[in-house]
């Protein structure tokens, strides 16, 4: 594994003479407890969005439900509507037809 380290030149200097790597082994801990800090707030604001997005989803959810439960209503209602509509049409056509008869009755006599 390679890793690259860019130094400004006053650093690069202030190193001079001195053991690098022993200087690297004994941050290592500091840094990897950096990196692990910085990836736990980086989960943490992504599980903040996705919790974010999951209440804009139950939220578009419910209305949906909403919407669909007032569908049914409606079907229903529609349904009721019809077939009464289908029962006074029925009613009419007979009276139509029983007055039509009587009319029949009345003038083929």
């Amino acid at each position: 594994m390679r890793l690259e380290i860019s130094l400004s030149k006053e650093k690069f200097k202030s190193l001079k003479g001195r053991d690098v790597e022993a200087l690297i082994e004994g941050n290592l801990s500091r840094v990897e407890e950096t990196l692990k800090a910085e990836r736990e707030d980086l989960l943490r604001e992504r599980v903040s969005k996705l919790e974010e997005k999951l209440r804009e989803m139950e939220g578009e959810i419910e209305e949906l439900r909403e919407f669909y439960e007032k569908a049914l209503r409606d079907k229903e209602f529609m349904m009721g509507e019809r077939d009464r509509l289908r029962k006074e049409n029925e009613e009419l056509r007979k009276a139509v037809e029983e007055r039509k008869r009587e009319l029949e009755k009345v003038h083929g006599s």
